[in-house]
C-alpha cells in the first residue's frame, strides 16, 4: 500500500499543477503533439522508402542472387558476363540459374500519348523469377512478341491502363518501341522508379536494341532442397570472378535498404528530423515545467519544511512529464493516422501504421518528455525551507 501511495499522491500533485493553468497545459500538449506528428511522419516516410526500394528484391524467388560489386542498387546495376551463371551452375548443389536484365525507358501514356519513365524486368517466363501470383498466371502470354505485363500500382501519370485494357486499348510504346499490354500485375512504385513492366528476355533486347544479351544485370540462382545456403555461398565465392557479389535472399534486401540509407542523402534527412522533431519537443515540454517549478518554488518549499524528501519532488516532475507524454501523444497519433493516409495518395508509396512503429514513437515522446524532465528538476533544488522566511 505505501509503494502504492509513494506514486499516487505524487501524481495528483503532478495533474493538479498541470491543470491549474489551462493555457500553458495546452502548449505543453501542442508541443509534444508536433513532436509526435513530425516523427511519426519522419518515421513513415523513411520506412516507406526502405519498402518500396525493398519491393523488387523481396518478391524475386531465388537462393542466391548475383550482382557486380560496381553495383549501387538495383535500379543503376553494373553489367556482367552471362557465363558466371554457367560457373555457378557447375556446382552440383545449383538446380537452376537464370539472367534477369533491368534497365529505365520510357513509356508513353495510351490516354495522353505523354512519356515517362519507368523500370522494365525482362527474363525467361518460365523461370517464374518474380513471385507475383499475376505474372504467373500470365508467364506463357509473355513468350509472345512485343508483348508485357505493366504493374498497376504504378504512379497515374502512365495513365488507367486496366480500364484501357478492358476497352480493347492495349497498345503503346517503350522507348519509341511499339509493345501490347497483355495483362497487369501489383509491385508499387519506389523513389527510383515510378513504375514497373514485365517482359520476356527476348522482348526486352528489342525494346532495347543497344544491349547484348551476354551482359546482364542480376543472376538468380536455386539451390537443390537440402543444401547449405552459406555453404555453398562460400563455394560459389571460390568459383566465380572476384568483381561478383553474391548475396543471400536477406542480403539481397539489406544492400537496397543500405544504399538508400547510407549512399544517399534522403536517410541522414529523415532522421535529422526525427532528431529536431525531438529536440523541439523537448525544450517545449522542459520550458513548462521549469515554468511550473519557479512558480511554486514556495509551495516546493513548503513540502520540504513538512518533512517531503527530494525523490517525492522528482517522481511529480516526472509524473508531470507522463502526462504531457500521453496527452500529446494519443491525437499526435490519431494526426498521424490521417496523415499517413493523405502521404500514400500523394506519393503512391504504402505507409502503414504498424503496432511496431506505434510503440516506438511512443517511447521516443516518453523520453523525451522524461529528459525535458530531468533537465527541469535541477531547479527543485533551490526550493530550500528557509527561502519561506
Amino acid at each position: 500500500m505505501n509503494l502504492l501511495t509513494s506514486f499516487i499522491f505524487p501524481g495528483r500533485l503532478a495533474w493538479r499543477q498541470l491543470v491549474y493553468d489551462r493555457t500553458k497545459l495546452i502548449a505543453a500538449i501542442c508541443g509534444v503533439l508536433f513532436a509526435t506528428v513530425l516523427v511519426f511522419m519522419q518515421i513513415g516516410f523513411k520506412d516507406a522508402l526502405y519498402a518500396s526500394a525493398a519491393s523488387a528484391p523481396m518478391k524475386m524467388d531465388g537462393d542466391l542472387f548475383l550482382l557486380h560489386k560496381q553495383t549501387e542498387a538495383m535500379w543503376r546495376p553494373v553489367r556482367f558476363n552471362r557465363t558466371e551463371l554457367m560457373r555457378a551452375l557447375a556446382h552440383p548443389q545449383v538446380t537452376q540459374a537464370y539472367p534477369l536484365y533491368m534497365s529505365l525507358a520510357q513509356f508513353k501514356n495510351p490516354a495522353t500519348q505523354t512519356k515517362r519513365t519507368l523500370m522494365v524486368y525482362g527474363y525467361d517466363p518460365d523461370a517464374d523469377i518474380l513471385d507475383i501470383p499475376e505474372i504467373k498466371v500470365n508467364h506463357e502470354l509473355l513468350r509472345l512478341k512485343d508483348t508485357v505485363l505493366f504493374d498497376e500500382a504504378s504512379r497515374p501519370e502512365f495513365g488507367p491502363v486496366r480500364q484501357l485494357l478492358t476497352e480493347g486499348k492495349d497498345s503503346t510504346e517503350i522507348n519509341d518501341y511499339k509493345i501490347k499490354i497483355i495483362g497487369v500485375f501489383r509491385l508499387g512504385a519506389s523513389f527510383a522508379a515510378d513504375g514497373n513492366v514485365v517482359t520476356s528476355e527476348l522482348n526486352f533486347l528489342r525494346i532495347f536494341p543497344l544491349r547484348n544479351a551476354a551482359e546482364i544485370d542480376l543472376g538468380i540462382i536455386r539451390l537443390t532442397p537440402d543444401a547449405d545456403l552459406k555453404a555453398v555461398q562460400a563455394s560459389l565465392k571460390q568459383r566465380l570472378n572476384e568483381n561478383i557479389n553474391l548475396f543471400t535472399y536477406d542480403e539481397l534486401v539489406k544492400f537496397e535498404q543500405l544504399y538508400w540509407d547510407n549512399m544517399t542523402p534522403i536517410g541522414f534527412i529523415f532522421g535529422f528530423g526525427t532528431i529536431m522533431g525531438l529536440v523541439v519537443g523537448m525544450v517545449i515540454v522542459y520550458q513548462i515545467l521549469f515554468t511550473d517549478i519557479t512558480n511554486h518554488l514556495n509551495e516546493f518549499a513548503t513540502l520540504k519544511a513538512m518533512g517531503y524528501k527530494h525523490r517525492y519532488f522528482i517522481k511529480v516532475v516526472f509524473a508531470s512529464a507522463f502526462y504531457l507524454a500521453v496527452l500529446g501523444f494519443v491525437p499526435g497519433y490519431l494526426m498521424s493516422v490521417g496523415l499517413y493516409k493523405v502521404a500514400e495518395s500523394a506519393i503512391f508509396i504504402p505507409m502503414p501504421m504498424t503496432y511496431t512503429k506505434l510503440i516506438t514513437v511512443f517511447l521516443f515522446i516518453l523520453s523525451m518528455c522524461a529528459t525535458a524532465g530531468m533537465l527541469a528538476m535541477r531547479k527543485l533544488k533551490a526550493a530550500n525551507p528557509a527561502d519561506m522566511f
